[in-house]
C-alpha cells in the first residue's frame, strides 16, 4: 500500500462553522459564541467547567478526519481493525467510524477539548499501526 494522505476537516475552535464538515446527524462545528456575545461565565462552585459549558449551551467540539486509502477493500480492512476500539470516556465524546469507497471517515463529538485531543492522537496512533501492517503484508486479495 502506498502513503494514505490524512485530510482534517472541521473544528473545534473559532467561530462561523468553517471546515464545511460535521457528524451524521451533528451538529455545525464551531464552540465561540456568534455576534460578539461575551464568553460564558466561570463555572459554579461545586460544577465542573465541563458540565457549566453543557449548561450555556455551549455546543460540543466536533473533529471530523478522512483517510483516502488506495481502494475500497483496504479502506475497509481499515475499518475492521479500528472499530472495535471504543471510547473509554463514551458519555463526554462520540466516535463514529464510516467507509464510503476509498474514503474512511472518522467524526469526534465531545464536550471537553482535551478528551477530543487525546482520543485522536491515540486514534492517529493505532491508525500509524495498521498502515504499517497494510504496507508490510502488501496489497490485500480480493476473495
Amino acid at each position: 500500500m502506498r502513503d494514505a494522505d490524512v485530510h482534517a476537516g472541521g473544528g473545534a475552535i473559532g467561530g462561523g462553522g468553517q471546515g464545511g464538515h460535521s457528524c451524521p446527524g451533528g451538529a455545525d462545528t464551531g464552540a465561540a459564541p456568534a455576534g460578539g456575545a461575551s464568553p460564558p461565565h466561570p463555572p459554579a462552585p461545586g460544577r465542573d467547567a465541563a458540565s457549566a459549558a453543557r449548561g450555556s449551551g455551549m455546543r460540543p467540539h466536533i473533529f471530523t478526519l478522512s483517510v483516502p486509502f488506495p481502494t475500497p477493500l483496504e479502506a475497509e480492512i481499515a475499518h475492521g481493525s479500528l472499530a472495535p476500539d471504543a471510547e473509554p470516556h463514551q458519555r463526554v465524546i462520540g466516535k463514529d467510524l464510516t467507509v464510503s469507497g476509498r474514503i474512511l471517515t472518522v467524526c469526534w463529538k465531545a464536550e471537553d477539548c482535551r478528551l477530543l485531543r487525546i482520543s485522536v492522537v491515540n486514534f492517529l496512533d493505532q491508525l500509524s499501526v495498521v498502515l504499517r501492517t497494510m504496507q508490510r503484508f502488501g496489497p490485500p486479495v480480493p476473495r
